[in-house]
């Protein structure tokens, strides 16, 4: 999956029960809120010149400051002393920051209180205009204060963050340890609710990170989060089911090993701790180390002792040592393999030649010696230059080669089948191909991180490669299971399971694949035109103020991006309501509005459609997010028709929709001021998510109907069987 928002499904709130609308992160993003408008009141205030006469009409407008500022404090307080409240152990702490700036805001409103100057009795009172300090001091401390504050937020948020984590370790390790599937049921439903309330908290994070880098990261162990819960339901019922199968115990294990894996590097991330002894990605891209090596041969022109000779040497040397990498590899082809060495041996003669003439400039310092340096940096530059574009040639070639020769997924079909038949020879041969195929995706999203061009990027490239050498594993060892007990329905199952998550793979390359020739190619960020979003009224006077909230290209190109993708479910659920005979069915009927409501939302990221503004645009999603809790009631209602066994997928589905629901649902009603891209952003994410569920529980209701309604007429035609024999 690429590292970006949140996976589908793991990003929303807690389920209906869990009061995290109202908890920690929205009272400490009000915080946050509150803080900006202070910053820029306090600005005006100090800013202010001292030495004109002033009109009535500019001594009200510094007063009305004066008192915004300190009603702006009084929210941040009571928001400050919610967050204390909750947290013993920091009360006191935050606490002391409120009184300071509750302080220093009442310091502000009376400095800058006019009526002093309309009653000569009170002539000697200090004010903002007989003592500027005062208010430059009390300023001070109400910044000081709000930061305080703000540290004092952020330590709580991940003190949640990790406290939640151990709760999700301390249930893993009941799982593991389960002999009952009676007992795996109870433990599971508790593990499933834990995992919404970690997915949340962050999601939450995810999105407040400023750092994109760490955003990837993030993005990526949540997405094996999400991907190994449904791995580890079926392979942990597949353990109960055979427990004497020795690969059904590895496969089990490896789901367990990954997710405590991903949890772990989820609270390296929160905490900024990088464990010992591990090296920066960055450090691996040839790309990265073509920029910084032309940065510094352009610094040159500027300075000619900015570094010796043979830093430069040694920084091109690893730069060349890399992309071995391409000319070793047996996927790459002669012809890119021979242009690869070609240019990596012009670089290095022309280099030779740059040091040359760089020598020669500290000595001369002509004009001719300064040109001829510019033109060797000039040559060096573009043979490195033809360098990427070659490098980038041939790893995106290969890659898309690979995924269209694997696109129809030959070998999981064979195994799959191989399985049902119990034929171990056929399982060692299709065992032995995929393999094959695991090693060369491994290869090409190595080749794809050099060339990635930024470091999301290059995580999503790192997380790609780690997703294929663990899950190949785990396909071959669920498949064994099944082919040892062939009849087991758990087992195929269960391989299903992983088959899915390797194909949800080969899909997310592709994107992969489109992002990393977007940002090669200078596409990334498109200007896309969105004529229904509302623009700022000219007779309004409140908004004379304030600048329009102009998206930039990325962000346009990121909700164009996300509203292709809504288009995209509609078509699936729309496949996926068809199967059903009876369309009339509640959980049908539910299902074709939230499409219906879904396909409006993305006409309305082109321009298109019934919905005109934004305002028309939150009235759908607050009706789309009622529709979700009322599907999530249909299926319940369904739910108490199953067995025991059948429920846990139901339930781990609808414990993903109803928290997005109700997150929705606050997004609509939380005011972003004029930040209309934000919000819309957050609302087709949120909608693009419980729209990816939707798929995920129409098909598994349609199933488990199936099977309900073969199971009955079964129950009937032997119970009519009986009476005809009681007849005779």
């Amino acid at each position: 999956m690429a590292a970006s928002s949140g996976p589908a499904g793991f990003g929303g709130a807690g389920p209906s029960g869990f009061a995290f609308d109202s908890g920690l992160e929205i009272k400490t993003r009000s915080v946050e809120q509150t803080l900006l408008p202070l910053v820029s009141q306090i600005t005006t205030l100090i800013n202010h010149k001292d030495n004109t006469k002033k009109s009535d009409k500019t001594l009200q407008a510094i007063q009305r400051v004066g008192q915004a500022v300190n009603l702006a404090v009084g929210r941040f307080v009571k928001v400050g002393e919610a967050i204390a409240n909750e947290n013993w152990d920091l009360k006191e702490e935050i606490n002391i920051a409120c009184i300071e700036a509750k302080q220093a805001g009442e310091t502000i409103a009376a400095l800058t209180d006019i009526s002093s100057l309309n009653h000569p009795e009170s002539d000697g009172q200090i004010t903002i205009f007989t003592d500027k300090t005062g208010v430059i001091k009390a300023a001070r401390l109400l910044l000081s204060s709000v930061t305080k504050v703000l540290l004092l937020a952020d330590r709580v948020v991940i003190k949640q963050i990790i406290t939640s984590r151990n709760k999700v370790l301390a249930t893993m390790e009941r799982l593991e340890k389960v002999n009952s599937f009676q007992e795996f049921v109870q433990i599971f439903s508790q593990f499933g609710n834990e995992m919404v309330e970690f997915a949340h908290l962050t999601g939450d994070r995810q999105n407040d990170l400023k750092d994109e880098k760490k955003k990837a990261k993030m993005a990526a162990a949540r997405a094996v989060l999400e991907k190994c819960t449904m791995m580890l339901l079926t392979a942990s019922k597949t353990c109960l089911r055979h427990p004497n199968c020795e690969s059904a115990h590895k496969n089990k294990e490896g789901v367990f090993d990954r997710m405590k894996v991903a949890l772990d590097k989820v609270i390296e991330i929160v905490t900024d701790c990088k464990p010992s002894g591990e090296t920066d990605i960055s450090s691996v891209s040839i790309f990265t180390g073509i920029k910084e090596f032309k940065m510094n041969i352009e610094a040159l022109l500027e300075n000619l002792y900015f570094q010796s000779k043979e830093n430069l040497s040694a920084t091109l040397e690893v730069i060349l040592e890399r992309t071995e990498d391409f000319t070793d590899s047996a996927y790459t082809s002669h012809e890119h393999r021979e242009r690869i060495l070609e240019l990596s041996t012009q670089a290095r003669l022309e280099l030779q030649q740059l040091l040359s003439v760089w020598i020669q400039s500290q000595s001369k310092k002509t004009k001719s010696i300064a040109e001829e340096l510019e033109l060797a940096v000039l040559k060096i530059s573009h043979s490195l230059k033809e360098l990427k574009k070659e490098l980038h040639r041939t790893a995106t070639q290969l890659t898309a080669d690979l995924l269209k020769y694997h696109a129809d997924h030959v070998v999981l079909k064979a195994l799959k089948l191989t399985g049902v038949e119990g034929n171990l020879e056929g399982l060692a041969e299709y065992a032995c191909k995929l393999s094959e195929q695991k090693e060369q995706l491994v290869e090409v999203c190595r080749l794809l991180r050099h060339i990635s061009g930024t470091e999301p990027l290059e995580i999503t490239c790192v997380h790609a490669e780690e997703t294929f050498q663990v899950t190949g594993q785990q396909i071959i060892s669920a498949a064994e299971t099944l082919t040892l007990h062939p009849s087991s329905k758990i087992a195929k199952e269960n391989l299903d399971v992983f088959c899915e998550a390797w194909e949800s793979q080969i899909g997310d390359m592709s994107t992969l694949l489109r992002e990393i020739n977007d940002v090669f190619e200078g596409r990334r960020g498109e200007k896309y035109g969105y004529l229904s979003l509302p623009k700022p009224m000219k007779n309004n006077a409140n908004l004379k103020s304030l600048k329009p909230d102009k998206p930039d290209s990325e962000e346009q190109a990121k909700i164009a991006k996300l509203g292709l993708k809504l288009g995209l479910l509609t078509s699936d659920v729309n496949c996926e309501i068809k199967k059903w005979e009876d369309q009339e069915n509640e959980i049908v009927r539910n299902g074709r509005n939230m499409s219906s409501m879904a396909y409006s939302l993305y006409l309305f990221t082109r321009g298109e459609g019934p919905l005109k503004t934004s305002q028309d645009l939150i009235h759908q999603l607050e009706v789309f997010a009622e529709e979700g809790l009322k599907l999530a009631s249909s299926v319940q209602v369904f739910l108490k028709q199953l067995k025991d066994d059948d429920k846990l997928m139901l339930l781990l589905e609808i414990n993903k929709l109803i928290p997005l629901c109700h997150q929705l649902q606050t997004v609509t009603k939380t005011p972003l001021q004029n930040q209309v891209f934000l919000k819309v952003d957050k609302c087709i994410t949120k909608t693009r998510s419980m729209m990816a569920i939707l798929v995920q529980l129409l098909s598994l209701c349609y199933k488990l109907l199936k099977k309900l309604q073969m199971e009955n007429n079964r129950w009937v035609s032997v119970t009519n069987k009986d009476s005809v024999d009681g007849k005779t």
